[in-house]
Parts: structure tokens; C-alpha cells; sequence
């Protein structure tokens, strides 16, 4: 998750972005989205200590994203459906720390708390880690760049892919174009998602880029299944007595 300016999402009106996204203002009809079923997988993107509260390169409102993230992770699993963790795993020289002339303080560097998993997920263990910016000289934003991850899923028939993480503008943006560009079917989950917004609306922008590419945007609470209505049984006449 570096180099955020160079990746801030452009084009649109703000307004234009509300209305792409599927914001929830007047006139917008949210999508129907099948839950979660064979063939499908769970994404969660960069959700790590330093990305949140009191972390090196915190994403404002992080901390309200752990409780929908664990309740999706908690759904999967309980369903059998495969849950990928990507995370930033960089060494210490990498490219986008200041130090190297990068913009950014050193964030993620692998095998420190900053670059642990959020305790609060419960990631379970077999959830599959996706490293990513591993390398001192090259920067990735998307959980596919320079890794396994479109290999493992073609290699567990997934077709569909469920996002949540951080952060909406940046790593969450360019992960969820990379799998439509793949062919995948994609649900965002905006209420897992947390946006940096370096210039303001640049996460709305990014949720209208991302339905412009063909992503479903919804909130994860409409993945529970409807209840059945109960049926209330119809009272039986008593049969007429003869005269």
C-alpha cells in the first residue's frame, strides 16, 4: 500500500462517483448478490497493525472495519469457501520508505507487529497469506502483483472473488481492478472497506472506478441468506351441520 498520490482515483465528479457507486442516495437501487457459495472467495486486503489506529501509515476509520471483516471471514469458513489474506511484506530498504526516497515512513516490514495480521480478525489457519511488496526496488499496490494469488484460485475453481480491506483507494482499487481485468466476478463489501482519502471524495472515487469495471458494491450484512417467512396456518371450517 505505497505510493498512494500516484495511485489517487480521478475522472469523475464527485456526484458521478455517489451515483456510480451505488452510494445509497436518492434514485440508487443496491445490486442483488447472491451469498457466498462454491466457487466463491473471500479477499482481505492489507487489514494490518500498521495500517490501523496508532500504526506507522494508519488509514482514518480502520478500526470500524475489523468487526464486518471478521464476521465475513467467519462466514466463509463456516461455509467451506476459501479466505486469501494479502498483506505488504516489505523489507527494510524498500522502495516507497523515505529513507529510499520513497514518500512513506517504514510501514509493514516483514516480520515486525507492524506487519502482523489485526489480532481482533481471528484469521484462522487456514487462511491462505498472500505477501506482497516484497521486493526492495518494486512497489505493489494489487494483491496479484508479483504473486501466487491468481494461480491458487484458478487452482480451487474460484470464479468469483468477495473484497473487504484497506484501503478503498489504493490497495482495495487496484486488487479489485486486477481481478476483473482476470475475468473474475467481484463483490465489494463497503462497509469492510476504510478509504484513505489523501484529497477528499478520492474514495468515492474509487468505489465508482471499481463498479465502472463491473464490481458489485454492497454491505455485507446483505449476504445473510432472507429469512423464510412463517407460514401461518390457515384455520379449517368446521364442516356445516345438516338441517
Amino acid at each position: 500500500m505505497n505510493g498512494w498520490r500516484a495511485m489517487r482515483p480521478g475522472g469523475a465528479p464527485a456526484m458521478a462517483a455517489r451515483r456510480a457507486a451505488g452510494s445509497g442516495g436518492a434514485g440508487c437501487v443496491a445490486p442483488r448478490v447472491a451469498p457466498p457459495r462454491p466457487g466463491d472467495a473471500l479477499l482481505v486486503v492489507d487489514v494490518q497493525r500498521d495500517f490501523l489506529p496508532g500504526g506507522s501509515l494508519a488509514v482514518p476509520g480502520g478500526n470500524a472495519i475489523i468487526k464486518p471483516v471478521k464476521a465475513c471471514i467467519d462466514r466463509f469458513c463456516a461455509r467451506g469457501l476459501p479466505v486469501f489474506a494479502s498483506r505488504d511484506w516489505h523489507p527494510p530498504n524498500h522502495v516507497s520508505f523515505k529513507a529510499q526516497g520513497g514518500p512513506w515512513p517504514p510501514h509493514c516490514v516483514a516480520g515486525t507487529p507492524g506487519a502482523e495480521f489485526a489480532a481482533a480478525l481471528g484469521l484462522p489457519g487456514v487462511a491462505m497469506i498472500v505477501p506482497k511488496g516484497c521486493k526492495p526496488g518494486r512497489d505493489a499496490y494489487s494483491a496479484f502483483d508479483g504473486t501466487e494469488l491468481h494461480r491458487q484460485l484458478r487452482a480451487l475453481g474460484v470464479n468469483r472473488l468477495f473484497v473487504v480491506g484497506l484501503a478503498t483507494d489504493y490497495c482495495v482499487l487496484a486488487s479489485v481492478l486486477d481481478a476483473r481485468s482476470l475475468g473474475y466476478a467481484v463483490v465489494l463489501l463497503r462497509d469492510a472497506v476504510a478509504a484513505v482519502d489523501v484529497m477528499p471524495g478520492d474514495g468515492e472515487l474509487a468505489l465508482a472506478r471499481m463498479a465502472e469495471a463491473g464490481a458489485a458494491t454492497v454491505d455485507s450484512a446483505s449476504l445473510q441468506p432472507a429469512p423464510t417467512p412463517a407460514v401461518s396456518a390457515v384455520p379449517r371450517r368446521a364442516p356445516a351441520r345438516a338441517p
